[in-house]
């Protein structure tokens, strides 16, 4: 299989060379420079490897990998004059036709597709530094990341920033990596690398880089839109980071999966929604007779899959993998009802149906008392709008299959919800460890937070308008025997992910539980053993300030 990949990688790589163009890379003819040069960028925001069509409802198929080609092809048809870039997230938390191959179809796409630069998320260290030294080496584009102290003991080939030549002009693409990223994958994926203050690392490295010529600067960073502000405004980490920096004239965000524009500090910033659902296509206007002055204007892409003929190299680069996927994960193991819908942060801010599925696999599989497990660990509805099957026989809730509900489950759809390959833990607990536990459940409540926690067997209340820390109100049994915050123990499933202190589960970091089972498996046979799955939920997780939540 490697093989046959490394010879179609090389042909596919001389292809892109034709087919896409390298315009910023090659010298302009010779002749009058032109006092105006528009800079084209394009642009994903979280892409976790989402090789095929995304189902988005009410719209139909969107992105995936081979329409996605073809718009760009078409857009540097229009203007040679152009920058790729995305910022971070591309791989990790993948669909099956990605993640069972290591990433390495998303980052043969990448680097086919012609992609500049990217940067890091927290999901690209999911699997570790030496995981990610081996996609680093596989790139052919830059990873860029001005925040990252200890970097080059940890991760050979990354930089600060790059700069690529663009129409004549001298373009500074500086990375920055989200603050929050060792709290969000599992302790010691980042080695010892340690990660700095965003908005100051990318002002030093702008300077840097006007210091060697820069004329135009572009800051990726995997920083979001995570809420609103007093005003209303949306606001996070991505509009901090802007209000923070100075000299930008582009700032692409990342990380949270909302669609989000405006102008920030003279500068405009940007985040699409993920895994290609939108492209933002932007253009810089570089004016050389105003002293390097640079305006934007910018439009979003929904790129419809059927609006495009898919780039049929891009098919053949992932026909190996989607045959191989297809004889181990297309088996049929049940039937849902109807969707189990995750997106759009919901599994992050209160419960539902998927949480209280997967969460019930894990307690019964055990058979412990209780069970709970990070809503951001669940990355994908059941069935799954990321995973197509070969057999459009099915009935599925993506166009071009059998129509539905009822829709049949397929064992990739368990591997799409579950990507990571966390194993199931069992573990004894306090009712005080339990207490604490939910309390940062719920901490960032009614804001979204990949920490809340879905959960079994047990039932709580909580105020989201009360003080951080005093906001869990009581706490039972499913049998109505009352879990009070004291020494009394209960036995407990969880994930690996979780009890290692991951989303920043201090409390559960005691070195207790015994792992088990890869926790999709558990799901898998969960629902093979079901047979019918109906998504309902039966209020285990009450929010008293938002009784409609």
């Amino acid at each position: 299989m490697r093989n046959h990949l490394k010879l179609a990688t090389t042909t596919i790589a001389i292809a892109a060379l034709t087919l896409v163009g390298l315009a910023p890379s090659l010298p302009a003819a010779a002749g009058p420079r032109a006092d105006m040069v528009d800079i084209q960028v394009l642009n994903v925001s979280d892409f976790h490897g989402q090789l095929d069509p995304l189902n988005v409802a009410g719209v139909g198929n969107v992105g995936g990998a081979a329409a996605l080609s073809t718009y760009w092809q078409q857009d540097r048809a229009e203007n040679p004059n152009t920058l790729l870039l995305t910022a971070g997230d591309a791989v990790g938390a993948s669909p099956p036709l990605s993640s069972f191959f290591d990433d390495v179809p998303t980052i043969d796409f990448m680097n086919y597709a012609g992609f500049n630069a990217d940067t890091f998320g927290n999901h690209n260290f999911d699997k570790g530094i030496a995981h990610l030294q081996a996609q680093i080496d596989r790139a052919e584009f830059s990873y860029v990341s001005a925040n990252l102290t200890n970097v080059e003991y940890n991760l050979i080939g990354v930089a600060p920033f790059v700069i690529k030549k663009v129409g004549g002009v001298k373009v500074a693409v500086i990375g920055v990596t989200n603050p929050e990223a060792p709290t969000l994958v599992a302790p010691g994926a980042l080695g010892t690398i340690q990660i700095t203050d965003p908005a100051a690392a990318a002002n030093a490295a702008r300077a840097q880089a006007e210091e060697l010529g820069a004329k135009v600067f572009i800051a990726i960073g995997h920083l979001g839109i995570e809420g609103t502000d007093e005003t209303g405004a949306p606001s996070g980490p991505l509009t901090e980071f802007a209000n923070d920096v100075q000299g930008f004239d582009l700032i692409l965000g990342d990380h949270t999966d909302v669609q989000y524009k405006s102008t920030i500090n003279g500068a405009l910033v940007l985040e699409n929604l993920s895994k290609g659902a939108t492209y933002a296509k932007t253009v810089l206007h570089y004016d050389r007779r105003g002293g390097g002055a640079v305006s934007a204007s910018s439009q979003f892409i929904v790129p419809l899959s059927n609006a495009v003929t898919p780039d049929p190299n891009v098919v053949a680069l992932l026909q190996p993998y989607r045959a191989e996927l297809s004889a181990q994960l297309d088996g049929v193991i049940g039937v849902a009802t109807d969707i189990f819908l995750r997106g759009s942060n919901i599994e992050r801010i209160r419960e539902v149906p998927l949480g209280d599925l997967t969460a019930d696999a894990l307690r019964t599989t055990y058979a412990t008392q209780i069970a709970f497990t990070n809503g951001g660990g669940l990355r994908s509805s059941l069935p799954s709008s990321s995973y197509l099957p070969q057999d459009t026989t099915l009935r599925r809730p993506s166009p071009g299959y059998a129509a539905g509900p009822p829709y049949d489950v397929v064992i990739g759809d368990v591997f799409s919800v579950l990507p990571f390959g966390n194993e199931s833990l069992t573990r004894t607990v306090t009712g005080a460890q339990l207490w604490a536990v939910l309390e940062r459940s719920v901490g960032q409540a009614p804001n979204a937070f990949g920490g809340f926690l879905q959960i079994s067997g047990f039932r709580f209340t909580y105020d989201s308008t009360q003080p951080v820390g005093a906001r869990v109100l009581s706490v039972s049994l499913d049998d109505g025997t009352v879990i009070a915050n004291d020494a009394t123990t209960y036995t407990a499933t969880t994930n690996d992910f979780t009890n290692a202190g991951g989303d920043g589960y201090v409390e559960l970091a005691d070195g207790q539980g015994v792992t088990r089972n890869l926790m999709a498996n558990d799901l898998l046979a969960y629902i093979t053993a079901q047979g019918t799955i109906t998504p309902t939920t039966d209020g285990r997780i009450d929010d008293v300030a938002r009784p409609d939540a």
